[in-house]
């Protein structure tokens, strides 16, 4: 077996499962979900009808790794549309892959990135709180993870300014998420900028999960992103730079396994090799389907009017009781708690039946701090009813707690 699995954590749900295994909640309350982020709204028809419509001619052959002309011109007109790209600057067949969500592309870049040849141990830096995928995939490709604590005191942004040269000289890949998971905070056009050209000085690779893009609170300002800063700079070769970008959180549709990869045509050349071996085509009724989600904007549109509806509600119940902000973008809420993270989770539970995950399991230590630690994630993605019943049980939970 390969020895380094034996690196790997449990996954933040094994923990929570793990926290609340001796917990008896009240049968009389229905037990609502707040803790994965999962979207619950209803996958769009124009999504389901392309699907099935397709399954007949889609099954009878092999998906191509690179997929269809028409998935990756579909894609890159998005990204054109999006990030307000030069109309010719981005090339469906050398700048964009096809994978199946970013949670396996994210996990498999690092296998392709790193190179273990290095007279030292290779560095792969990222946020913390992170995505787990972003650990795994590090100790997995051979490297050693590198957290950038991200605290109130910087936005809950990464604080890249506390890397020091010694550590940018053995980055090999730096793992970004913008917006943030948990925060909801973004990173600025200047900060990305910053960044490329730090990947220029120490020649390292930037991942931006972007998955999040889609999902904000004001419509006249949408996240910037990775191939947007390089346009900015006048860097129409990517160099360096990398995107992910999933239809799970934008068109509710997590079960479609349905993303892509965008930039650098050196990376996207080499990560189709390795993906050409790796096995993970996306069927041709999944390509069909994820070509009229990306083609379609008004359904995520009403999206994010949903989500903005249920950030309203629940902040106006819980914004008197706790220490919570309104992110700029994400659904999730990251509210610091009266207790220990872990405490407040099961208690929660036990009393509410309701299930949040304790930010603690999304980090590491850190420079002397875990940087979840006393805070929770709540995930807002169960119906409008449902959120504001969790948001009233967890004010309830609250004000119990102080009157103790």
């Amino acid at each position: 077996m390969n020895p380094d699995l034996t690196l790997l954590q449990p996954y933040p749900f094994e923990k929570l499962a793990k926290l609340k295994a001796n917990c008896e909640p009240p049968p009389h309350l229905r037990g609502i979900h707040l803790h994965i982020g999962e979207p619950q709204h209803p996958t769009p028809d124009l999504i389901i009808q392309a699907l099935t419509t397709s399954l007949a001619q889609g099954l009878g052959k092999y998906p191509t790794t690179q997929g269809s002309e028409a998935l990756r011109a579909s894609i890159a007109q998005w990204c054109i549309r999006r990030f307000q790209l030069p109309a010719d600057i981005l090339d469906a067949k050398r700048h964009v892959l096809p994978v199946n969500g970013t949670r396996e592309a994210l996990f498999a870049f690092a296998q392709c990135v790193v190179n273990r040849q290095v007279p030292y141990q290779p560095l792969i830096l990222m946020p913390n709180p992170f995505y787990q995928i972003y650990e795994g995939a590090t100790l997995l490709a051979g490297a050693q993870p590198y957290f950038i604590n991200c605290v109130e005191d910087t936005q809950f942004q990464p604080d890249f300014a506390s890397v020091s040269e010694n550590i940018w000289a053995r980055c090999q890949l730096l793992y970004i998420c913008s917006p943030n998971n948990p925060s909801g905070t973004m990173i600025d056009m200047p900060t990305l900028q910053n960044l490329i050209a730090k990947a220029d000085e120490y020649n390292f690779v930037i991942a931006a999960d972007e998955c999040y893009s889609e999902l904000y609170a004001d419509e006249s300002q949408p996240p910037v992103g990775l191939l947007q800063a390089c346009t900015a700079l006048g860097r129409h070769d990517f160099k360096r730079c990398m995107v992910f970008h999933s239809l799970s959180k934008r068109s509710n549709a997590p079960g479609l396994r349905s993303g892509f990869v965008a930039g650098d045509a050196d990376l996207i050349r080499q990560f189709l090799l390795y993906r050409t071996y790796h096995g993970c085509a996306m069927s041709l009724a999944v390509q069909a389907a994820s070509i009229a989600a990306w083609q379609d904007e008004t359904h995520v549109q009403a999206n994010r009017q949903v989500y903005r509806q249920k950030f309203d509600a629940v902040l106006n119940i819980l914004g008197p009781v706790m220490d919570i902000t309104r992110p700029p973008a994400s659904f999730y809420l990251w509210p610091k708690v009266p207790m220990g993270d872990e405490l407040f989770a099961r208690e929660l539970f036990a009393q509410q039946h309701l299930t949040v995950l304790p930010g603690s399991f999304l980090s590491r230590l850190a420079d002397g701090i875990n940087p979840g630690q006393n805070r929770v994630r709540i995930a807002l993605v169960a119906s409008l009813e449902e959120c504001v019943e969790a948001a009233q049980r967890i004010r309830q939970f609250v004000e119990d707690r102080t009157l103790d």
